[in-house]
């Protein structure tokens, strides 16, 4: 610390003395004054304020020399700089007004220029949204859900909100189909998991039309163009789930406001070259019986509609014979493997496909994990939201024993795919063709397709997205890779397995 007193010492003489033989102070060009005190009076005061203005501009570089190698050297950000030295003094002073980062240490004064960053506006933060709340929702009333918990935040943050009640099953893709989506910057839905199917087909659909594509032909649809927002308010919400990490409305709502952002993938469903639907998870078997019965006890409460479901397809538990073809997501080395095989084919060829049939309890074909209350790691933990590929599950014929214990394999955090009897596939693409069965039983009818909105006219029941749909005929279920925009964020897993909210 003496060098340093004794380097600000010589500084200040050397600096007096090129003041006083710097100025003239020739008594002959001097202003006389009838006032003498009042001119020494201001001779003093011109003096204070040259100093003052002539230390504050020359302090910091005449104690470093700038033009040496060694200052610049050292003349780097102090963010990211590297000084050998322990500092003695540091904070953020003004130099030639500038604010900059200053740093004493024993044998050297450094500073740098502090950037500023420009404040700038988020682009993804809506400003005028579409609201459609689904009042048939399983849980709470989701109109009470929104006006108490969402719309609050919504006005905080100055959102504009056009708020619909749907009327009926499928009012939200009615309006979707008609409405001027160019007035607003998302769609929001409040509702389960049916109701987010359904918003989200509206918006495939209209950016389907509005690029001229024919739905009943096959094509490459093209993407939605707004993100769609899910407020969850279902029984399950297994979509909002597995964006999120949580079933929490005011969680959801954030994310809308806030503007995050996530590419989900989305399969489209067909039968016969005609497009059904888009979705994001479908069960056939065992998932799609349990939903058909549950559809019929209206008169129950949820919880206990599904249970008795659930108990009445266990005691009731029998396989479906058909056929599936699908096609496995190949990656980029097993294409050239297949052509340094001598495979001119190219991924996706026919001859690439893979086939299997049999007895089958239960088939799911998943594009998201679909994380639920009962299924915390997911019904398809193999996938994700946004990998580029579906999680085929398919289990076989097998006693009831066996089956519940598989199912009860999705409530803890063990693999519930252990079984010998439950093969999962990751594809691009699935085609499931139902079977007569061998033994006459349950032979399907041979009338052609079944229109997909209306349950009980004689097909095979699916659940696709807790939707119930019947048919008779093959389906085919094509991959389409982050084909939709959800607000949100994706999940990130914790050691123990659990899933949490990357936002909160």
């Amino acid at each position: 610390m003496s060098d340093v007193i004794s380097q600000t010492d010589s500084f200040m003489s050397t600096w007096t003395d090129s003041l006083t033989e710097g100025q003239s102070w020739d008594s002959e060009t001097q202003p006389v004054s009838s006032f003498p005190w009042k001119a020494m009076k201001s001779k003093k005061k011109k003096k204070k304020k040259k100093k003052k203005r002539f230390l504050r501009s020359i302090f910091a570089s005449e104690l470093c020399d700038t033009n040496s190698t060694e200052w610049q050297a050292e003349q780097s950000p102090i963010p990211g700089g590297q000084v050998v030295l322990d500092p003695i003094i540091r904070g953020i002073f003004e130099i030639d007004k500038k604010s900059c980062d200053v740093l004493l240490t024993e044998s050297r004064l450094i500073w740098s220029p502090i950037q500023p960053e420009a404040p700038t506006a988020y682009s993804g933060r809506p400003k005028s949204i579409k609201v459609f709340v689904n009042p048939n929702s399983h849980k709470k009333e989701a109109n009470d859900v929104y006006q108490e918990q969402v719309a609050p935040l919504f006005r905080l943050a100055n959102i504009q909100s056009d708020v619909t009640i749907t009327q009926y099953k499928g009012h939200a893709l009615s309006i979707l189909k008609e409405c001027q989506l160019q007035e607003f910057d998302g769609v929001v839905c409040v509702g389960g998991d049916g109701f987010a199917s359904e918003v989200a087909n509206g918006l495939l659909l209209r950016a389907q039309m509005d690029a001229g594509r024919d739905a009943d032909s096959v094509f490459t649809p093209v993407r939605a163009a707004l993100p769609l927002g899910i407020i969850p308010a279902g029984s399950t919400d297994t979509v909002a789930y597995s964006l999120h990490g949580v079933r929490h409305p005011k969680t959801a709502a954030l994310h809308i406001i806030m503007g995050h952002r996530q590419p989900v993938d989305i399969c489209t469903y067909r039968s016969d070259c005609e497009l059904l639907r888009f979705g994001f998870s479908a069960m056939f078997g065992f998932g799609g019986r349990t939903l058909a019965l549950a559809e019929k006890l209206h008169w129950m409460p949820p919880v206990q509609s599904r249970e008795f479901a659930l108990m009445k397809s266990l005691a009731n538990l029998r396989p479906e014979d058909c056929e599936l073809s699908f096609l496995p997501q190949y990656t980029q080395d097993d294409c050239r493997q297949q052509k340094d095989m001598g495979d001119l084919l190219h991924c996706g060829s026919r001859q690439l496909w893979q086939q299997i049939q049999g007895l089958f309890l239960n088939i799911s074909v998943m594009a998201i994990p679909c994380l639920c209350s009962m299924a915390p790691r997911g019904l398809a933990p193999i996938t994700s939201l946004d990998n580029g590929s579906m999680a085929l599950i398919a289990v076989r014929d097998t006693s009831r024993a066996n089956f519940i214990k598989h199912l009860k394999g999705y409530g803890d955090f063990k693999n519930q795919f252990r079984f010998p009897f439950v093969e999962t596939f990751t594809v691009q693409e699935v085609i499931l063709r139902p079977r007569p069965r061998s033994d006459g039983a349950d032979e399907p009818k041979p009338h052609p397709l079944v229109s997909a909105v209306s349950p009980g006219t004689g097909g095979l029941p699916w659940n696709i997205d807790g939707d119930l749909v019947e048919m008779s005929s093959e389906i085919h279920i094509r991959l389409h890779p982050q084909l939709i925009t959800l607000f949100g964020a994706n999940t990130e897993e914790t050691d123990d397995g659990m899933s949490k909210c990357s936002c909160l």
